[in-house]
């Protein structure tokens, strides 16, 4: 067995964990009756019909990921495959890495369902409030850096200009800094992304499988397991989540995404990289950010509605066509992006 084979075993469990669990989970969400709430302030108004669509779909690929990545671990131990490192400092970082990836995400993940709870149990239409919401992620996002810190894991690769360390003063307020703004912004902008029918798993998918590259070159086996698995959980819930969808990811399985993406962004270690590798939730993100700055400013829209997707939608543009789009767009910013990692780590 190679690191190869592990991904791919560990893509295709998660696939069917995630695809399975889909059988069991939707009809229990359904006599739950948790159904998505569908506001048309926030969206357009032909959404309505979305209403009552189970939410909380993420816990199907959550389950599979975190299942996958463990179980392959499991089975090349078992074959007699050492996924980690046999010098111990690096075997103990890499550790870290995959311990501090699954954590940050589920962390993200609980943040999401009580906000999905909320929603749906409480009936309180917007969940958890802004200031809710930012300080728990500020809380978690600060135990992750301070876990990379502590773990010495505080250098990144740069594009072009190789692996920088931040072991002075200054350069660790830097990466406290750049890494709250990085994290949250990621974590958000994902979340920003979940607005139809398979477009967030959609554009997800091929993130998986640029951090399952991007760890492999790194040697980083046990990442690029994570990586895959990611992959492999995207693919078998675009099964129930493709348009029409039959479930719904929530906040549940947004944030998770986010979360993990930017874990894996940082156990790679050039968080810089999600500027290609999240190129669709960068635009997402933006779009929110100039419409609202161009209506506080201005008084005037950018957008007919953001984030982007939606002004595609109120343009004519069909889900389909906005999936397949946006799919396209991050499959080439992900090649752009691995093989930017790849160039930088072959001239260090």
């Amino acid at each position: 067995m190679n690191s190869t084979i592990a991904a791919i075993i560990s893509a295709v469990i998660a696939f069917g964990i995630t695809a399975v669990l889909g059988i069991v989970l939707i009809p229990v969400l359904h006599k739950l009756k948790f159904g998505q709430t569908i506001l048309t302030d926030i969206g357009p108004k032909w959404h309505a019909k979305k209403q009552g669509t189970p939410t909380m779909g993420g816990i199907m690929f959550i389950i599979g990921i975190i299942f996958a990545s463990l179980l392959t671990l499991l089975i090349c131990k078992m074959f007699g495959f050492n996924v980690f490192s046999e010098l111990s400092q690096i075997k103990t970082n890499e550790i870290i890495k995959l311990a501090a990836c699954i954590i940050l995400a589920f962390c993200f993940a609980l943040i999401g369902f009580t906000d999905d709870y909320i929603k749906v149990v409480k009936k309180r239409n917007l969940g958890l409030t802004e200031i809710q919401k930012t300080i728990p992620q500020l809380m978690i996002i600060a135990a992750f850096l301070a876990t990379l810190g502590i773990s010495g894991n505080t250098s990144m690769v740069v594009p072009f200009v190789g692996k920088i360390s931040f072991n002075s003063l200054p350069g660790m307020i830097f990466f406290y800094i750049f890494g709250a703004c990085v994290i949250y912004g990621a974590v958000n902008a994902v979340n920003f992304t979940d607005g139809l029918d398979g477009l967030c798993a959609g554009v997800t998918l091929p993130v998986g499988v640029a951090f399952a590259v991007m760890a492999a070159v790194y040697n980083l086996t046990s990442i690029s397991i994570l990586g895959a698995a990611l992959t492999g959980g995207c693919a078998g819930y675009l099964i129930w989540n493709h348009y029409p969808a039959k479930v719904m990811m929530g906040d549940t399985g947004s944030m998770f995404l986010g979360g993990l993406i930017v874990a894996l962004a940082y156990a790679v270690d050039c968080p810089i990289i999600l500027v290609f590798v999240g190129i669709i939730y960068v635009i997402e993100a933006l779009s929110d950010v100039i419409q609202i700055g161009s209506i506080k400013i201005r008084h005037k829209k950018v957008f007919k509605m953001a984030p982007i997707h939606h002004h595609f939608e109120m343009s004519g543009w069909s889900e389909k066509k906005i999936d397949t789009v946006f799919s396209i767009i991050s499959i080439i910013g992900c090649a752009i992006g691995t093989a930017l990692f790849v160039y930088t780590l072959k001239t260090m």
